[in-house]
């Protein structure tokens, strides 16, 4: 047993280079894991960071200095937060009021529209079932609601503090940009000298990371423009808010798009009932869900992410389980990285089998 584990180890940690990768890599996930709450500011800011990069590197390639294009793309991210908290973030939030106002309403019509089943299926259901299960919503409702007042009440702390986050992470983003070879200098200082491997694997994800956070970001304002235009135009109710939901969806693939189907339809349902303009909208969105994964998604990320739908679903599951929000966002890049890791890791019988037939 032990001759077997010592040959294993033997096999794939001979080389000096595999242990310094494979201990970066386990204190890096420890660090995120262990202090992911405390590191929240940091990481956004990285996120955000990646998504300027491309800009500021195009404005140094027309000749401006690094500190003009990092302070000039700076300014235009501020001039986009801005706008988005003085003008959507209101929108969204008193659609998000009128919707909580409706919820009773809709929970009503719901029953009547049940109360019509036993009729119709005698043998399959009852009243007393019916009224059972609605009983069971209305007490999550109300549960759900009382969240949100308790929430309100005592919110302001957190508050505070969401506005502090976000105040580091502003700051964070300008020295990202403006000093990110200095930084990046300071870093490797500490790192071992010998790292060849780790670069390998480093080079490869940072092309990896940076593509597909901007990737992502672009699919989330294309998919959430066109349905919330196409919502507007059709006069569905809330439609910045789930026109921000359909976006926001495309963050967790094959179970978002599936799981925001569901409030998009029913609100359609309660505005308009079994009518054509109810099946209308739901053909419009479909051809939207259509479009964002045959055509924006291969347009966006070609083979940058080049996994098997099964591999993407484990890595939301399993990274979204230990990380939450961020597991889940990063749950493909981390997938990427985990092939990326396998791809470089040295195979001392692949080697003896090339060195072999080199031979």
């Amino acid at each position: 047993m032990w001759e077997m584990i010592a040959a294993w180890y033997n096999r794939h940690f001979n080389n000096p280079q595999v242990v310094i990768l494979a201990l970066l890599l386990i204190l890096g996930f420890a660090v995120v894991l262990l202090m992911g709450d405390i590191l929240l500011p940091l990481l956004a800011a990285i996120v955000v960071a990646y998504l300027l990069e491309v800009l500021v590197q195009r404005l140094e390639r027309i000749g401006a200095t690094r500190q003009i294009a990092a302070i000039s793309v700076f300014f235009l991210f501020m001039l986009v937060m801005s706008f988005a908290v003085i003008e959507l973030v209101p929108l969204v939030s008193n659609q998000v009021v009128q919707f909580v106002d409706e919820l009773p309403r809709m929970v009503t019509r719901t029953q009547q529209a049940m109360l019509q089943l036993p009729e119709q299926f005698p043998n399959l259901i009852s009243e007393t079932q019916v009224r059972e299960v609605m009983s069971v919503v209305r007490k999550e409702l109300a549960d759900i609601g009382q969240k949100v007042v308790t929430f309100s009440l005592s919110s302001l702390r957190g508050v505070i503090t969401w506005l502090v986050y976000i105040l580091l992470m502003i700051i964070l983003v300008f020295f990202f940009l403006k000093d990110k070879a200095m930084i990046g200098a300071w870093v490797s200082r500490y790192l071992p000298r010998d790292r060849a491997l780790v670069q390998q694997v480093w080079r490869e994800m940072d092309m990896q990371i940076g593509n597909y956070i901007r990737g992502k970001i672009v699919e989330i304002i294309v998919i959430g423009v066109a349905s919330y235009v196409a919502f507007e135009l059709m006069g569905l109710n809330y439609a910045i808010l789930l026109g921000l939901l359909v976006g926001l969806s495309v963050l967790v693939p094959f179970v978002g798009a599936t799981v925001v189907t569901i409030p998009v339809a029913l609100t359609a349902f309660f505005q308009w009932g079994w009518t054509p303009d109810f099946f209308y909208l739901i053909l419009v969105y479909g051809i939207i869900q259509a479009i964002d994964g045959n055509v924006i998604v291969p347009l966006l990320f070609s083979e940058a992410v080049n996994l098997h739908p099964v591999a993407i679903i484990i890595a939301i599951i399993f990274f979204g389980g230990i990380w939450g929000f961020w597991g889940v966002f990063f749950a493909i890049p981390l997938a990427t990285l985990v092939k990326a890791v396998l791809n470089a890791w040295p195979d001392v019988r692949r080697e003896k089998e090339e060195s072999a037939t080199s031979i």
